[in-house]
């Protein structure tokens, strides 16, 4: 099976996945244009702002499983990063979580203002879509198709918005550890989800092959906001590029609160090992996927 422990490889991996789309960001967003000029300047600072391109990883070392193109998978991960940066530049709206930084830099608003990041936002939005439905990301308009309706899945009502507003609703009340679990399965999962089964539909992978990168996903995206949650409450501003705290602050229910620091620690490492197991199926080509399973509860930011 190989090695599971995130290092130096991983890290090296990782790096060089984000500058691959970073580049393919740069290429497909628009640059000039008249009137709409601060726009896309506005969609190029929420975009090409750094990050560690972490779900656009993912797309793309499930889309290496299967063969799948270089550039078509690219393409895919820069969808996926469109539709995350899109939903980094609303939540940090004063509507939202009213938060100042986002990667260490002013937020979108507060480095433009609330009604350019707000259309920014939307511009994103659609691009993701334009993306996925160009014909240069898949020759086969059915895989084309299927790429936009399961992305429309996760970030729609039924994924990262319906998230969104249950953990809006939720401020000041006390979830039960089902309701946390599906508000996060819905807010931060869902595209974690189409991140890894996107290289599976673009490799016309089996049934089985597309399952197990699903139940892979679930399990990652739990632990990836078990360990933002611990983040949130124990990190430091200036390490997470963030501001620190702002969960307790809000009255914001999380697995921090309901578990505590070292339950939630602990069921953070049981969810990545449990993700872990899901990739059986594979060979030594899934070792980066597995590794990545262990870097989201040991990362710093």
């Amino acid at each position: 099976m190989g090695e599971i422990v995130p290092g130096p490889v991983f890290e090296e991996a990782l790096r060089r996945s984000a500058r691959a789309v970073e580049s393919k960001l740069d290429a497909l967003l628009p640059r000039d244009g008249g009137p709409e000029a601060r726009l896309y300047e506005a969609m190029r600072y929420a975009t090409l702002n750094g990050g560690k391109r972490f779900r656009p990883f993912l797309a793309l070392e499930s889309a290496r499983l299967f063969d799948v193109r270089m550039d078509s998978a690219l393409r895919v991960a820069a969808a996926i990063e469109c539709m995350h940066s899109y939903s980094l530049v609303h939540d940090d709206l004063p509507a939202m979580d009213d938060d100042d930084l986002r990667r260490g830099l002013p937020s979108a608003h507060r480095k433009f203002d609330e009604a350019t990041a707000i259309l920014a936002g939307d511009a994103l939005l659609t691009f993701a879509f334009e993306i996925l439905a160009e014909e240069a990301t898949h020759e086969t308009p059915q895989i084309r198709a299927d790429l936009v309706r399961r992305l429309a899945e996760a970030a729609g009502a039924q994924g990262m918005v319906g998230g969104q507003m249950i953990d809006l609703a939720s401020q000041g009340t006390l979830l039960d550890m089902g309701a946390i679990t599906r508000l996060q399965r819905l807010k931060t999962g869902a595209l974690i989800v189409f991140a890894c089964v996107s290289g599976g539909l673009l490799g016309r992978a089996s049934p089985e092959a597309l399952h197990a990168l699903q139940a892979f996903a679930h399990d990652l995206g739990l632990a990836y906001q078990i360990a933002d949650d611990l983040l949130d409450a124990e990190g430091d501003s200036a390490i997470l590029g963030k501001t620190a705290g702002k969960d307790a602050k809000a009255g914001k229910a999380t697995f921090v609160s309901i578990l505590g620091l070292e339950r939630a620690r602990k069921q953070a490492a049981i969810l990545s090992e449990q993700a872990i197991q899901h990739l059986d199926l594979f060979d030594q080509k899934a070792d980066l996927l597995r590794q990545a399973a262990r870097f989201v509860i040991s990362r710093r930011n």
